[in-house]
């Protein structure tokens, strides 16, 4: 029987997510309910932030930009770190009507330019830690001022915003975000968001973890990456909770406890890398019974094996719970449930949260349970499409169906367990190889820290499987290593060439950056 499943949280009648229409009035129900409480607690000096002090921060920036000639549907880019100046540059441009693009503070101008011409962006607006940045559309730097006290203010400083030609001539009032594809294995994609997503996205995400205003977290991803902005932030506000900015803007391990104690905070969410980080340094960092108590941690952007989560789970003393998402369908697609509200499957990424998700083969039929193919997904939350580039569309999405590119199975019950990426498989003399699975089973070798496997170029089968691995261990070598796994994989799998390195590339978003591990170790 084919698994064609369309999931909900289990007993959500106890729980309701928050009313919402979008980023226009995300902190409205907030702002008449509870306007003293805190919204965000900001910086090294972690100053609170009330949700009608930032409503009134944002309003303020509507009717800046408003003043400075931008209308309804016009597309603005927002440079900054994880700071104040990123949320009320994100809620204040949505209120003026505005079409918001985050962007990665750490990319070259080159990159940054080429990203506003393409979308036909009217402005940039610059908070921390951009000083300066020289770009082909105006950047308008952006300061926003916090005081103990709990008086605020913006600055903006506000100049010509010519109209520029580019993909935004595809936009509509009804538009909220433009996100950009990680770019990792190709060229980032420009996908718009409305905010008909972005509500599906936050009331499906609220609902899953059943968020509300006894929540804290603390943000740990970056908000111009869908796991950080949907599931951290928008989240978080939407349901009454509390964030807190960590000094910077970004995060930091050596601060990462304390600014969780500061908060009281309740859950974090975070990719498999910085889960390894915290993990690693637990003996020395974590603070035990001086920990908040936290009902859940949650992964997701990246793989996450089975052994590190059940290690988290015994540290941290909470269940660490595996999510699945796209840009294209506003992040979360599956979620594993909270405890009471499921099973917990290690090794899945859970049950579908508000949307369809099915697993199908080469001719697009429902595979069935248990049987691989790759991952489609259906429902309010999933994008148009790609602006600016309909030949994508066209193929990524099919009669209102996202297809992922991932492969992966659904089991009787709908839950769904990744098993690679079609475009990083490895053919070595015909058989198909999924480096994360070969991936998985090299992070449970004692001594291994991490590992990236990748194709070698062959003359006689196509492709070979080599292995970049680091070791916490230095007594664990590549005998070892290959001994561990010949007892776990196909002959085909095993690795034909293992190097033990110092640490691996990730992309700013905290996944492994395959194309500088292809550069760097498969010549």
């Amino acid at each position: 029987m084919a698994a064609v499943v369309a999931a909900s949280v289990r007993g959500a009648g106890r729980y309701r997510p928050p009313a919402l229409t979008g980023l226009v009035d995300l902190l409205d129900r907030q702002v008449q309910e509870r306007p003293f409480a805190r919204a965000l607690v900001v910086g090294g000096g972690r100053v609170h932030l009330s949700y009608r002090a930032l409503a009134g921060l944002a309003d303020d920036l509507a009717a800046r930009l408003c003043g400075a000639g931008l209308g309804r549907g016009d597309a603005v880019g927002v440079l900054s770190a994880n700071t104040a100046e990123f949320v009320v540059a994100l809620l204040g441009a949505a209120r003026a009507g505005l079409v918001v693009a985050p962007l990665d503070p750490a990319l070259p101008a080159s990159q940054l330019s080429a990203r506003m011409e393409a979308l036909g962006a009217r402005a940039v607006l610059a908070g921390p830690p951009v000083t300066e940045v020289r770009l082909p559309v105006p950047v308008w730097p952006l300061h926003v001022a916090v005081s103990r006290a709990g008086s605020a203010s913006v600055a903006l400083a506000p100049g010509h915003a010519p109209h520029v030609r580019g993909a935004s001539a595809e936009l509509s009032g009804d538009d909220a975000l433009v996100l950009f594809t990680a770019g990792t294995t190709a060229l980032a994609k420009m996908v718009p968001l409305t905010h008909a997503n972005v509500t599906a996205s936050v009331q499906n995400i609220c609902a899953t973890y059943e968020l509300g205003p006894g929540d804290a977290t603390v943000a740990v991803m970056p908000f111009f990456h869908g796991h950080g902005l949907f599931a951290a932030l928008l989240s978080s506000l939407a349901s009454g909770g509390c964030v807190l900015l960590p000094e910077s803007g970004r995060f930091s391990a050596g601060t990462f406890w304390d600014d969780m104690r500061a908060v009281a905070a309740t859950w974090f969410t975070a990719v498999p890398a910085i889960h390894e980080i915290l993990l690693d340094r637990s003996e020395q960092e974590y603070p035990g019974p001086q920990a908040p108590p936290l009902k859940f941690v949650r992964s997701c952007s990246a793989p996450l094996n089975t052994a590190t989560q059940r290690a988290l789970e015994r540290t941290f003393g909470a269940p660490l719970l595996s999510a699945y998402g796209m840009t294209e369908s506003s992040h979360q697609a599956t979620s594993e449930p909270l405890p009471g509200r499921g099973e917990l499957r290690q090794g899945s990424v859970g049950r579908p949260t508000g949307v369809e998700v099915r697993v199908v083969d080469r001719d697009g039929r429902a595979c069935p349970a248990g049987v691989e193919g790759e991952v489609w997904v259906h429902g309010p939350t999933v994008a148009r499409g790609y602006l600016a580039d309909p030949d994508e569309s066209s193929y990524s999405f099919v009669g209102g169906w996202l297809r992922t590119g991932d492969l992966g199975t659904l089991d009787e019950d709908g839950y769904l367990s990744l098993t690679g990426r079609i475009k990083n498989l490895i053919n070595r003399g015909g058989e198909k190889i999924a480096p994360e699975h070969v991936e998985d089973i090299l992070a449970g070798c004692p001594g291994v820290a991490e590992a990236a496997v990748f194709a070698v170029p062959d003359g006689t089968y196509g492709q070979l499987v080599g292995a970049a691995v680091v070791v916490r261990d230095g007594d664990v070598g590549v005998a070892e290593i290959l001994r561990y796994c010949r007892d776990r994989l196909a002959a085909f799998e095993v690795p034909d060439r293992v190097e033990v390195v110092a640490a691996l590339p990730y992309t700013a978003k905290g996944g492994l950056d395959r194309k500088a591990v292809q550069a760097r170790y498969a010549p």
